[in-house]
């Protein structure tokens, strides 16, 4: 059905449309978001009517206190803005990693890093994973992804449900573009290849219900547009400028719904993986640690009625509660297994329907990482953080006795380690990690795949340093592609 999309007048139509949108987004900031009005309880009554579209916007190495939606002094964020003034924003959203792989694996199956088995470079989630998209094709739901970041490829188990799973067609260099890479070497493209290629498939649902995932990358790359204001020369000024590039994607992406007649049968989610750092905690980057800068994410939810004004959940949440959330929305099956919770209780509870439900704000949050992730030949370095109230401990397993707590109330940044101060608190954080390092893998199984050259090229292109797949690393176990092998415990030789 699609190849015979790409041969329709009416493809290159929609193309030609949307860049004229393009050019047309140069002198606007904020596309127009309405949607029919309601309140919460209209919201949470939308699942028993007909299905409705689910748009999941992915902005990659987004961190949340650079938009602003999220009370930045800059207004790099218009469009997402507009869709948290008329939907639920989650003023505090815990990545599950801050490396993408691992991050990603969480978000889509709803489960921690432990229980993925998701945590060094060659690890895949396996077919035994049930994935949204899944859940929404058994639905009847047409189900599309888009994506530039090499981590969540197909080879990886990500594609699972998805009736087309794909890296967009690259467009033609444009000169208004400026990039400023994380390495030597340069991801092709932009976020405007995505966003076309979202129309594309849009286009080609035919009044379909459909799940669009669509993973945007220039925030990741610093990459931005000559009509992006400029914020200035050093590295965190042009990220703020990519982030405003991204945004007017994300504008175009709603103006897209609107011209079809689609925003008021569509959810639009906007989530990121994890955020980035500028020298916080003595660097710059991510997937090196999980202090607050690359863990604090975005959550918007715009449905399909508008609410005056939007809700804030204020409440800590993380990132595997986004799907349980979703799902049941829209009233679909549950994720099995999954760990993360609905917050739909939150979102009463903030429109004034129902009291916090403590079983929400009580339980413990974790992120975790494996510090030498991308080394083939390194022990693992497993570290683990775990958020509980307003406590945040962070436990690095070969360096016991070097535990690091702050209390995010009156420190969101993370700067005073107050462990040794408050021994209650730190024993009562250590067993929660404790407990968790005990969970196993859920599937009786991981898996982990080879890397070709290509793929590692690509991973490389993002900043990340790989050995190439055709040399022989000294001491590396060989593993065939798709050969299941159980991941070692923490600690075991």
């Amino acid at each position: 059905m699609f190849s015979r999309l790409f041969n329709s007048p009416w493809f290159f139509f929609g193309v030609a449309a949307l860049l004229i949108c393009v050019a047309v987004a140069s002198q606007f900031q904020r596309a127009d978001v309405e949607a029919p009005p309601g309140d919460v309880e209209d919201v949470l009554s939308l699942k028993e009517h007909k299905p409705y579209n689910v748009v999941f916007i992915l902005i990659d190495t987004l961190r949340a206190d650079r938009l602003s939606a999220y009370g930045y002094d800059r207004e790099t964020s218009p469009n997402l803005e507009a869709l948290a003034q008329r939907g639920v924003r989650f003023a505090q959203v815990e990545s599950q990693s801050s490396w993408t792989k691992a991050s990603m694996a969480s978000l889509w199956t709803g489960l921690y890093p432990q229980r993925t088995g998701v945590i060094r470079f060659p690890h895949a989630l396996p077919e035994d994973a049930v994935m949204p998209a899944e859940i929404f094709q058994e639905a009847g739901y047409r189900t599309g992804g888009v994506w530039r970041n090499g981590w969540v490829a197909n080879n990886f188990g990500f594609s699972q449900g998805f009736d087309l799973y794909l890296r967009p067609t690259q467009s033609k260099s444009r000169a208004d573009m400026r990039r400023f890479a994380p390495s030597s070497f340069s991801l092709s493209g932009t976020d405007l290849d995505v966003t076309i290629s979202a129309s594309e498939f849009v286009m080609g649902t035919s009044g379909e219900p459909f799940l669009l995932y669509l993973h945007y990358m220039d925030v990741h790359q610093y990459v931005y547009s000559d009509v992006s204001p400029v914020y200035g020369t050093d590295i965190s000024d042009i990220y703020d400028s990519s982030i405003h590039w991204t945004d007017q994607n994300v504008g175009l992406v709603v103006e897209m719904l609107r011209v079809r007649g689609l925003l008021d049968d569509t959810w639009i989610i906007v989530a990121s993986d994890h955020g980035e750092a500028f020298f916080e905690h003595g660097g710059e980057g991510h997937a090196r640690n999980l202090y607050s800068e690359v863990q604090q994410v975005p959550l918007i939810i715009a449905p399909p009625v508008s609410l005056s004004p939007g809700l804030v959940v204020e409440e800590r949440v993380a990132n595997v509660d986004i799907w349980p959330t979703v799902l049941d929305l829209l009233g679909l099956p549950p994720l099995p297994d999954a760990q993360g919770q609905s917050l739909v209780p939150l979102i009463e509870a903030a429109a004034g329907l129902r009291e916090v439900p403590e079983e929400l704000v009580e339980r413990p949050l974790f992120a975790q990482l494996d510090r030498t992730w991308g080394r083939a030949t390194s022990d693992p370095d497993p570290m683990v953080s775990v958020m509980k109230k307003d406590f945040k401990m962070l436990h690095r397993f070969s360096e016991p006795d070097r535990n690091e707590l702050y209390d995010r109330s009156v420190d969101p940044s993370e700067q005073t380690n107050l462990a040794g101060s408050e021994p209650k608190v730190q024993a009562e954080l250590a067993d929660e990690i404790k407990q968790f390092a005990k969970q196993g893998v859920v599937w009786d199984e991981s898996f982990e795949v080879e890397i070709d050259e290509l793929n590692a090229a690509q991973l490389r292109a993002l900043g990340y340093v790989l050995p190439a797949a055709h040399q022989a690393v000294e001491g590396a176990k060989p593993v065939a592609p798709g050969v299941a092998r159980k991941p070692k415990a923490w600690g075991e030789n």
